[in-house]
Formats: structure tokens, sequence, C-alpha cells
């Protein structure tokens, strides 16, 4: 704990953009009409037919360009059903909400009031993390990041208990349990995906908790979720990869779970917003042309470790991909660190951590901190970071579900709340220069 404490600093609040304003075509207005329609019907579906029509929803909204969306979206109350899904989509293009989500279920009221930049803090607080079990090693540098953030705060801070929950779904539940028995008013955790969705799965939770990873259904009312989440890098990959005017996509991707994930993502959000992806392609493929045969690309994704990357860039040349976008996922740092084996990936377009590349207010440089915390180190400091912010979500969390502009700029991104209790992250973007990560300067938004 000293040692964390050694790297805090203070949180800040953040800044509202802006966007341009052209009128709606008669295809628009009809696709808002079909949403609208679809919304007012969900309360009263299946779990399967829901699932079905909030992806229709996402495909009409999708067609919006972003004045119509912005202004059709400030029609809306609320309380409307549509809305939620309209402001989602808002900040996924980081456009500003024209008011505030409907919060069921939110309430801080027992907390004090909120200092003037929204800070405002738990009373006593519950952190949920697999210190033991087969988790034990991802928790740890989140433990230290959040610590690291808490020490760092100079203002009224909770009591923090830690609880194990030893990686399982029954030790997530009755670690849940043992926290609100102890008397904590606010739970951060679990960590792991099952863990979560078991939590979640009570629908009625007495402690409201910001979970630290994302569930396969939202967040019960009154409950918040954060996560680093492969989907969340596909999503982004995706804009980024439409912001630069790409439609036609070659993914070339590994298989793993993390991997197959973020392709996915990717997949839905280019076809909802006009894009394809032409081939996807396997990371170890030797013949790229045969995988195009007949199909144009005008981008490339790559879902795939850094060693890997290494030798399938110089191939993209080779079937007329020189000079096209690249985009990778974060994973593309792993295997990396040499600059002169590296600069193959030079132009290589990632998400990052705002911490890594750039350093975050109130937390020394990524270097600084790996020097006297190995578990900021390495593959450790995107944890890190991300224990960080949620320190800060548990801090900010009531300002952020109250103010439509509520943002706060964190070690992993800019951090903002949607209406389904998800945290919405932005994040940076790195590019390889001379074979070293480095900002990317005119990433998309």
């Amino acid at each position: 704990m000293l040692a964390a404490a050694l790297v805090f600093g203070c949180a800040q609040s953040p800044t509202r953009p802006t966007g341009p304003s052209t009128p709606a075509t008669s295809a628009e207005r009809e696709a808002v009409r079909e949403a609208q329609r679809l919304a007012q019907v969900l309360a009263g579906q299946n779990p399967s037919e829901r699932r079905e029509s909030e992806s229709r929803i996402e495909r009409l909204i999708a067609q919006l360009d972003d004045a119509t969306l912005q202004r059709e979206a400030a029609r809306l109350a609320a309380e409307d059903p549509l809305y939620v899904y309209m402001g989602r989509a808002l900040m996924r293009r980081n456009l500003p909400l024209p008011h505030a989500f409907a919060r069921a279920g939110w309430n801080f009221d027992d907390r004090p009031p909120a200092d003037r930049d929204g800070y405002r803090p738990p009373l006593r607080l519950a952190v949920l993390l697999p210190m033991s079990g087969s988790l034990s090693g991802a928790a740890r540098p989140v433990r230290d990041g959040f610590l690291a953030g808490y020490y760092g705060e100079s203002r009224r801070r909770p009591e923090v208990k830690f609880y194990d929950t030893a990686g399982s779904t029954t030790g997530a539940l009755a670690a849940y349990d043992r926290a609100v028995g102890d008397g904590n008013d606010f739970v951060v955790g679990p960590l792991g995906r099952d863990e979560v969705n078991a939590l979640f799965a009570r629908g009625d939770l007495k402690v409201p908790t910001l979970a630290l990873n994302r569930g396969t259904q939202a967040p019960p009312p009154g409950q918040a979720s954060f996560s680093l989440s492969p989907e969340d890098e596909g999503l982004a990959a995706a804009d980024y990869l439409l912001h630069k005017g790409a439609r036609n996509v070659l993914v070339i991707a590994g298989d793993d779970d993390t991997q197959r994930r973020a392709v996915g993502s990717l997949r839905e959000r280019l076809a909802a917003r006009g894009g394809n992806v032409v081939a996807t392609v396997d990371d170890g493929t030797a013949d790229l042309a045969a995988a195009l045969a007949g199909k144009s690309a005008d981008a490339v994704f790559l879902a795939t470790k850094g060693n890997v990357a290494r030798a399938v860039v110089p191939r993209l040349a080779a079937v007329g991909l020189a000079g096209r976008p690249v985009v990778a996922t974060s994973q593309i740092l792993t295997g990396t660190g040499k600059a002169a084996d590296d600069r193959v990936l030079d132009g290589v377009a990632f998400p990052s951590e705002s911490w890594l590349t750039r350093g975050v207010r109130g937390l020394a440089t990524a270097e600084a901190t790996g020097a006297r915390l190995p578990s900021a180190r390495g593959p450790g400091g995107r944890l890190f970071a991300f224990g960080f912010d949620a320190w800060l979500l548990t801090a900010y969390l009531d300002s952020l579900g109250r103010n439509a502009d509520g943002a706060v700029e964190g070690a992993t991104g800019v951090l903002r709340l949607d209406g389904f209790g998800n945290v919405q992250r932005t994040p940076a973007w790195s590019t390889f220069v001379n074979g070293d990560p480095a900002p990317l300067a005119d990433a998309a938004r």
C-alpha cells in the first residue's frame, strides 16, 4: 500500500465536444420512426426477441449522420426507451448528450455532498478481487492501481476493505454477501466475467456495485460495469477505420477467445454503419492473395499478437494494401519491445491507455511507476491503469450519472457512463514510430 501511495495523484473532470448540423433525409426520418417503434415494445419481449430488436435499433441508429442523431436525441425525454440507445450512439461518436439519462435505482443520497468537481466517494467501500486462484495474477496490478489512486487523494476517503473471491462464482457471491453484511455502502468488483454474470443474475442487489468486467447482460438498475473488454476494442477499431473512410476491411486474426470477440464486435459495427469484412484470415496464413481472390479491401484489422504481426505486416504490400490503414487491438504490444525488430510495425494504429503513452494527471509516468512497483511493469501496466480508473469511477460515479457532459480523464482513456450503466471508454490511440509505441496525434474521434 505504501509503495502504491508513492505514485498517486488527483482526478479531474472533463470536457464536452460539439458536432455539425445538416438536414435529415427521408430515409433517416423513417429509420428514427422504426427505431422508436421497436424501443416501445422491448419491455414485453422475451430475451431472444429483445436481443434481435436491440440489434435492429442499433443498425437503424447507425444510419443517422451526426447532426440528425443529435437532433433526434434532443427530442426524446430521458425516460423514453429509445433515448438510452441514441445516447449510447452519441457517446460512441464522442458527441455531447442533450441531457442526462434517467437513472432507475440510482441513489447516493447517504453520501456527503459532492465537491465542486463532482468528487463524492462512498463512506465504506468493499473491493472484491480474486487474490487467490487462477485470476490472482491479474488481480494484483488492479489492486495496486486502485490503491495508487486511493492514497493519492487528499480529500475525504472511504474506509476500504478487500475481499478475496478466489476467482469463482461461488467465491464472488460469498464475498459480496460478506461485504454487505459488514456494512459497506459500495462495492467494486468482482473481476472475472463469470463472477460478474453470477452477481448480476441476482437482479436486485442490496448495495450498489461497480463490476470490473462486462457481463453478458446489462447491469441491473442502480449498478454499473467497467471493463477493458475486447468487444470495446473491436468497436473502437471499426470507428477508427470508418473515420478514415475505410469500408471494406480484411481481418487477420488468431483464434483465442479475446481475438474472436474483438473481431465479432468489429464486424457488427462495420455492418451497422455501412462497412464490411471482406475476408477473415488466420494469422498463420502465408498466402493472403488466395484469401483475397476476387475481393477488394481498403484497410486491415489485426487481432493478433505483436510477434505474429511482425510476420504478417510485410506481406500486405504483396496484395496491394501498402499504405492502407492498418489498425490492431492492444494485443499487438504482446511479444514486442525491441525497436529493431518492431520497426516493421511502423504505422500500425492501436487503442492504448493514456497513461502508458502520454501520462495522466495525478499519476507518475508508467516508467517511474514500474521502477517502484513490479505489478505496474510490462503487461501489468494496463491492468494497473484499469485499477487506478476503478478508484476514479468509485469517487465520480454519481457525477457521471447525473450530468449529461460528465466524464473523467482516466489512465485508460476518457470515461463516461451510458444509460445502461456501462462505462464507455474512449481510448487513446498509438502507433509504432521507429519500432517504438508513440501517441497518434491525428487519431479518429
